[in-house]
């Protein structure tokens, strides 16, 4: 895997940040959904909590 650190003298471009941001967004979907496979009682609580407070969110 390549270096994806950016040097000191060399600031980040918008481009790279994006990048970067969607390749820690798949990796964090990624062992989500592991999770999920390995421990599906926690997942489907997980679930049931979440419905619960989608339907007592107010707009």
């Amino acid at each position: 895997m390549p270096d994806t650190q950016p040097s000191d003298d060399a600031p980040e471009t918008p481009a790279q940040r994006r990048a970067r941001r969607a390749q820690f967004l798949r990796d964090l979907m990624e062992a989500r959904a592991l999770r999920d496979r390995v421990q599906p009682r926690r997942a489907r609580a997980a679930r049931m909590r979440q419905q619960m407070r989608m339907r007592t969110f107010r707009w």
